[in-house]
């Protein structure tokens, strides 16, 4: 396995020196988070992943910062990136997240990657024959949280799209508009989802 490690900002020169910087302003911090030293070792890579996640992670659009960020954490539980997880785990919380706010959102990933995994089976299995039977699956989960419905169904929206699930993303899709999110909104969601689904490639692929 090909690994990297962090570019310090110590080393960081030219463009990858001014993103670092552009990094710490964006984020009020004083020092750069390690996902970005680890992408710093690939300057286009940085410098694409900044200005996705400043468009569509961090800043505010059609979707409020919150539903953002709950996103992040959730695409972030699915892959088992602890970094990122870390970071929207603390992110959230510093725009007015509860702790228990933050385990809603990864109980919320879970129960959709069970419906996921039920329903892609009964899209793919080339019959007829599972369609008229029961689903059985409890998912009391997605109506007994403190997150908005909104939220929750941008989550599983998201969600489905990485696990690839037709039928989860056309029925969340539906309920979304139900619920009055414009079409606008939910491309940002899955823009959102996108970035972040590259930075946690890139970085579960190059680390230990």
């Amino acid at each position: 396995m090909t690994t990297i490690t962090p570019l310090p900002e110590s080393e960081a020169q030219d463009k990858v020196a001014q993103t670092y910087d552009r990094i710490k302003e964006l984020l009020g911090s004083e020092t750069v988070p390690e996902p970005f030293l680890i992408y710093g070792r690939v300057a286009p890579f940085l410098q694409d992943f900044f200005m996705n996640f400043k468009k569509f992670v961090i800043k505010e659009g059609k979707l409020d910062l919150l539903t953002r960020a709950y996103l992040g954490l959730a695409v972030s539980s699915l892959y088992r990136c602890k970094p990122w997880i870390d970071f929207f785990d603390q992110h959230a919380q510093k725009l007015g997240a509860s702790e228990t706010q933050l385990q809603e959102v990864l109980a919320v990933a879970a129960t959709n990657s069970m419906y996921n995994t039920f329903f892609k089976f009964r899209d793919i299995s080339g019959s007829a024959l599972f369609e008229g039977m029961p689903v059985g699956l409890r998912a009391h989960t997605f109506m007994n949280t403190s997150l908005e419905e909104s939220t929750i169904e941008l989550i599983n929206i998201a969600l489905s799209d990485l696990n690839a699930c037709k039928p989860c993303v056309t029925g969340h899709l539906a309920k979304v508009r139900e619920l009055g999110v414009k079409d606008e909104a939910v491309l940002e969601a899955i823009q959102c989802t996108a970035t972040m689904i590259a930075g946690i490639q890139f970085l579960n692929s190059v680390t230990p």
